[in-house]
């Protein structure tokens, strides 16, 4: 006897619309309908077309600068909570302010944990996400967090290439357990071995490397880079770069969230990558750069929801 779903509605911020169009899909339903109304001083509402009481409440948006985006969220979620939803989950495939997780220097705020603390005060009973900059964000949250692996799409496209001499690349020190784990998730879809180098880098001011090496042999192998997001991208050109001088016979970059802000699509353009591959987490015309291509996480998305909706395991769905 199959497991009866709670009754569920699937809304989307400005940002998120041609995601939560794709996570509908694989659901079979229909994506709700709500209003943002702007007035002249730039400051906006938020309300719902539809009945949602009683329901469980999904907020597709994506808290990307600017920070209208993450006030959208949290509006549709103090909407949802005062129209007597039952549960609002808001499903935020780019989690902005991420990078800011620390104290690292003196007299600097943790932008993640107050982002945290506003999307529950906001109201929000569960949050969904995409491939946080650090894994520990989720300890900021007091609520449920389902944290979804970007590599779940992203592998498969990488194995479906084929590349003949595949290793992977860690840009940094600090993503060599990401690229650790892409490699884990190759080895397991194409039954070979993929083995790791690292960049070492080396940064004077943020979004500029000054420095940048290669710890590992690349010559004649088929590079792939694995990063968490390409914001100017200049991290990832240079390795491409610095691959290539060491020999690499192709270089391409995996990226969950293509940012991609500021000269990005230039710089990919113009660099040694062959391609760069990141999700739909954040809306990209693929036109501009034609370099980019796109794995979409509706997939993923929808089967959290289905498992939350039929209280079943999320764990045994193996996309964390």
């Amino acid at each position: 006897m199959a497991t009866e779903i709670s009754p569920y509605k699937v809304f989307a911020g400005s940002k998120g619309v041609d995601l939560a169009n794709r996570i509908c899909e694989q659901l079979g339903c229909q994506l709700g309908s709500v209003n943002i109304d702007r007035f002249s001083d730039g400051e906006f509402a938020v309300s719902y077309n539809e009945s949602v009481r009683g329901h469980s409440v999904y907020l597709v948006q994506p808290t990307c600068p600017t920070t209208d985006n993450l006030m959208e969220l949290l509006l549709m979620i103090d909407a949802a909570k005062r129209a007597s939803a039952y549960k609002v989950i808001a499903v935020i495939p780019y989690f902005g302010w991420a990078r800011q997780d620390r104290k690292d220097k003196p007299r600097v705020s943790i932008g993640a944990k107050l982002v945290s603390n506003m999307i529950q005060s906001a109201g929000a009973d569960r949050v969904i996400t995409v491939d946080l900059h650090a894994d520990q964000i989720q300890g900021f949250f007091d609520i449920p967090v389902d944290h979804i692996y970007g590599s779940n799409v992203l592998a498969p496209y990488v194995a479906s290439l084929n590349l003949k001499k595949l290793i992977v690349a860690s840009p940094d020190v600090g993503g060599t357990k990401r690229a650790a784990t892409f490699a884990k998730k190759l080895h397991g879809l194409t039954d070979k071995e993929v083995p790791m180098v690292i960049c070492y880098k080396h940064r004077e001011v943020a979004n500029q490397v000054s420095e940048m090496r290669v710890l590992g042999d690349v010559y004649g192998k088929d590079v792939v880079i694995v990063d968490d997001m390409a914001d100017t991208a200049g991290t990832l050109c240079k390795a491409a770069e610095v691959m290539k001088k060491a020999g690499a016979k192709s270089v391409r970059a995996v990226v969950s969230h293509g940012v991609m802000s500021g000269p990005a699509c230039e710089r990919i353009t113009d660099s040694e990558l062959e391609e760069i591959v990141f999700t739909d987490s954040l809306p990209f015309e693929g036109s501009r750069c034609a370099k980019v291509h796109i794995e979409s996480l509706a997939e993923p998305i929808a089967l959290v929801i289905k498992a939350i909706q039929t209280h079943t395991s999320i764990s045994e769905l193996n996309i964390h």
